[in-house]
């Protein structure tokens, strides 16, 4: 059968290359459960490449945040020796250094608490949306 869809590679089920006739109902069903499955298949491969493509973002973005952290981590301990530094001609330097970590251990707390409130995953929206349009297809299948 010289068929293009076929050539190409075309997935429809075979039902589409026969006569008109009617279908037992059995064959109806295999057919609904074959593309149905179909259908599980690629939101499957759909999440995964969505997932990927994401991750992918993150990785990259988390690779700078690594790099402008370290920076910044050792300008803070600079700064904090300056400060301790500073703090060391008005008062004894154990008192100094003290100081100086404490108001560090507050100031970590209160940004580690921020950032926990704010961390969130996201989801994948196409596939939600796909998944959605598909179930509703599939009521509108089996109410005909």
């Amino acid at each position: 059968m010289d068929d293009p869809a076929r050539s190409a590679g075309g997935t429809l089920g075979e039902y589409a290359y026969q006569a008109s006739r009617e279908r037992p109902i059995a064959e109806v069903v295999r057919d609904i459960i074959a593309n149905v499955q179909d259908m599980v298949r690629s939101e499957v491969r759909l999440a995964k490449a969505e997932i990927k493509e994401e991750a992918s973002k993150t990785a990259q973005g988390a690779a700078y945040l690594a790099v402008g952290g370290m920076l910044a981590l050792y300008a803070v301990g600079f700064v904090l020796v300056a400060i301790a530094q500073m703090l060391d001609l008005v008062m004894p330097a154990w008192a100094a250094a003290l100081l100086v970590a404490v108001l560090l251990g507050i100031t970590a707390a209160v940004l580690v608490g921020k950032g926990r409130e704010r961390l969130h995953v996201p989801a994948p929206e196409k596939t939600i949306e796909s998944v959605k349009e598909n179930v509703e297809w599939m009521k509108n299948q089996t109410r005909s």
